[in-house]
């Protein structure tokens, strides 16, 4: 730094004085500081000499410009001293407002408020240490009229105060450090780094940067990895700032994330060279390559990568080195890769004598071994339904998982060994492989290498070209979630306690396929599940199991329907039956002589709300005075996706919002929402590392319980419209779909856009 002459001098001293000579030394010692660090803790000898000052403290304001900040030497630590830019202190006050400030006594109230009616004097630290502080000038720290920091002094030693001319010097002195702050500061910005948000955000000191750029490290030891080992910075601040540096989208790894086929074979022969290089892509749009990179700035890099991946082109995101390696381990990796599996078949595919025609059977060991991979992946991603979809011609067969009931694609397998494919899961379901033409269901029992046996329910269906679809919905048994934690408001729950209680009666769970209906009504059944009771369960498949209950597997093919399986269930002195679905008359009425004569029924349907459960019901043939004597209730049911809870943001609705939320919820209702809370909060999706960036994961129950009450009872009885019957369960307490759905939106547990994808009313 060139050196300031400092101009205010001829004014205060003469620098052939003794005192002028030590001002110019102090001047000379901030010229030749290192950094704004060096000048807040190196400068308190010489300015406390010159001023007959017992402390001193050099503020900077932070780079928020709401606060000044100061440092303290602690033996060999550094201490930070924050204090808000505001007229509620004497530093603040002087930073805020740019005014000088001498005071002869700051116990003194009404010197102190002469200055400013909101100025305090913070007493805390006096009480703390014992020490008196008394007389204080502070004076600001500016460079071209902005306010860069404060200089404060206190307790002069001699004299009943700090002087004019002890006022005059410290100017002198603060203006040549602004001069050397604003120098100091352009240095700064000159060498901008992709750590710079974090310095920004005070999440790390520049010295802290400073070692971890000196350690010494490996290229699998970056210094991203180093800031998060030695200073616990998370990951996701890390990513930010990378983001904002390289002006790109920063990703994370993810297990569930898989490369498409296309790019994987691009890359298949070079994992070590990625690993050197540090890239990898890992999407695929349409005809846009996603690579993750370590420096997306690395002109040899990216002269090189589009070269590799032609003809695709190339967008890049950032990444962590660590997770780079785990993306390329993830494709290259571990034996039984589904990437490596599928690249395996595309090899066999063209080294058979060059023909493009060869079909693998359902017994090769390629596809026996990417068919177990396929089903133990989706186990493991949490997946509810796999579907297999092949298509004409040379096109490649779909894999898609679906999760949280979303539909994600998982793989591509070539088009030559689709229907080997489809025949090996055929094979497994105990199928037959030589009929095409039409639907068939079966069952796999699949054991995971964990030991544990997973069951999938296998439905194939015909489709265009002689292809053959398959679903396969995971039924991997588990226990009843307790009813407290289904995720039911205090009203349902009350409710359906109330209900599950009674003795006798029908209850029913409605709503569309993989809505959550069986685990209701199994959590129902495990909250009344005592040894007094006798309870049978009809069900197909059983999916969920429970100690006490007796469950019977649904067999059409030799007549064990659900109607016949309840007519066995009342001569087996049941207390309690629970039947899988309601679907067809004869079981209907079968249910409903069954609660009448003393037992409690439950059962499923696919209706889309409670009252339209009546009415459908009744459409039946079901008699309106038998139905109506027999309800207790039903419970109308959806899942919906649920906000991230690692990763979700709580914010402060707008007007709008609010006006949206309640226009949605009913405006006759709102007022039982409390919008106009000035403290409420919602949640929206940020997306992560566990949720796969998509800021979702799990789902959570959005209910709707219709009480079987005497006025309810009466309206069915005289067959009336399910508008009127709704509007009465409303009067009586009962929320819609989406009327719940808003309330768990105001609870932080999902968004109005995942409210709206379920609920229609």
């Amino acid at each position: 730094m060139s050196t300031v002459e400092p101009q205010p001098l001829g004014a205060t001293a003469h620098p052939k004085s003794v005192p002028g000579q030590r001002l110019i030394a102090v001047i000379n010692q901030i010229n030749v500081a290192k950094n704004i660090d060096d000048i807040l803790i190196n400068l308190e000898v010489p300015i406390l000499s010159l001023f007959d000052a017992e402390r001193l403290t050099i503020y900077a304001v932070a780079l928020n410009r709401k606060d000044i900040v100061s440092k303290t030497k602690t033996t060999d630590t550094l201490r930070e001293i924050r204090v808000p830019m505001n007229t509620k202190s004497i530093a603040g006050f002087v930073g805020a407002t740019g005014k000088t400030v001498n005071i002869s006594n700051v116990y003194d109230v009404g010197e102190i408020k002469s200055i400013h009616a909101e100025l305090e004097f913070d007493q805390s630290w006096d009480k703390k240490t014992g020490y008196v502080t008394q007389k204080v000038l502070c004076v600001p720290i500016a460079f071209q009229q902005k306010t860069l920091g404060v200089l404060q002094l206190i307790n002069k030693t001699t004299g009943s105060r700090f002087t004019a001319e002890d006022a005059a010097w410290a100017e002198s002195i603060a203006e040549v450090i602004g001069i050397a702050f604003n120098n100091h500061t352009k240095a700064q910005r000159r060498v901008r780094t992709r750590f710079d948000l974090l310095l920004d955000e005070h999440l790390i000191t520049p010295e802290d940067l400073e070692t971890a750029l000196a350690a010494p490290k490996n290229k699998w030891l970056d210094v991203e990895s180093f800031l998060i080992e030695e200073y616990g910075l998370k990951k996701v601040d890390i990513g930010r700032s990378l983001a904002q540096h390289y002006r790109c989208e920063f990703m994370e790894f993810s297990p569930a994330m898989t490369v498409p086929l296309d790019l994987a074979i691009k890359v298949q022969d070079k994992y070590d060279f990625l690993k050197r290089q540090f890239w990898m892509p890992i999407k695929l749009q349409r005809s846009k390559a996603t690579v993750i990179i370590d420096n997306p700035q690395d002109l040899t890099k990216l002269d090189l990568i589009p070269v590799i991946l032609k003809p695709f082109l190339v967008e890049y995101v950032v990444g962590l080195r660590e997770d780079i390696l785990k993306f390329i381990a993830h494709v290259q990796g571990t034996e039984g890769s589904i990437e490596d599996l599928i690249t395996g078949l595309e090899s066999e595919e063209d080294d058979e004598n060059g023909s493009q025609e060869v079909e693998l059977t359902d017994s090769d060991s390629a596809i026996i071994k990417v068919t177990n991979q396929i089903i133990r992946d989706a186990y493991r991603l949490g997946v509810s339904d796999i579907h297999i979809e092949p298509y004409m011609g040379k096109r490649h067969c779909v894999v898609r998982f679906r999760v949280d009931g979303v539909c994600h694609k998982y793989q591509e397998v070539p088009s030559n060994h689709a229907r080997a494919l489809v025949s090996r899961l055929k094979v497994m379901a105990g199928l037959d492989i030589a009929e095409r033409r039409k639907p068939q269901d079966g069952k796999i029992m699949f054991k995971i290498a964990e030991g544990r046996t997973i069951e999938l329910r296998v439905a194939t269906v015909p489709t265009q070209g002689a292809q053959e679809d398959v679903v396969m919905r995971i039924l991997a048994a588990s226990e009843p979630l307790p009813l407290p934690q289904m995720g039911f408001s205090e009203w349902n729950l009350s409710a359906l306690k109330e209900m599950a209680a009674k003795p006798y009666g029908l209850i029913l769970a409605v709503g569309p396929t993989g809505s959550g209906k069986t685990t209701t009504l199994h959590s129902v059944l495990g909250y009344i599940n005592t040894p007094e009771r006798k309870i049978w369960t009809a069900e197909d498949p059983v999916e969920i199991t429970q100690y006490g209950l007796r469950q019977v597997q649904m067999l059409p093919k030799i007549g064990l329907t659900f109607a016949n399986a309840m007519r066995s269930f009342l001569r087996a002195d049941p207390d309690v039956i629970m039947v899988g679905e309601m679907r067809d008359e004869e079981t209907a009425h079968t249910g409903i002589e069954a609660s009448l004569t003393g037992h409690l029924v439950l059962s499923t349907l696919h209706t889309n709300s409670a009252p339209e459960t009546i009415t459908r019901l009744l459409d039946m043939g079901l008699d309106p005075f038998n139905f109506a004597d027999a309800l207790l209730g039903i419970v109308a049911q959806r899942l919906g996706r649920t906000l991230c809870k690692s990763c979700k943001g709580s914010y402060s609705p707008s007007e709008e919002e609010r006006h949206e939320l309640a226009v949605e919820y009913g405006e006759e209702y709102a007022a039982e929402l409390n919008l106009k809370d000035s403290g409420l909060m919602c949640c929206k999706p940020i997306g992560c590392e566990q949720c796969n960036q998509t800021g979702y994961r799990g789902r959570i129950g959005i209910h709707e319980t219709l009480v079987g009450t005497d006025m309810v009872k009466q309206l069915i009885m005289e067959k009336t419209k399910m508008e009127v019957i709704r509007a009465q369960a409303i009067k009586e307490g009962m929320r819609t779909l989406k009327q719940d759905g808003i309330r768990k939106i105001l609870e932080g547990f999902i968004d109005l856009k995942q409210v709206r994808a379920v609920c229609i009313k």
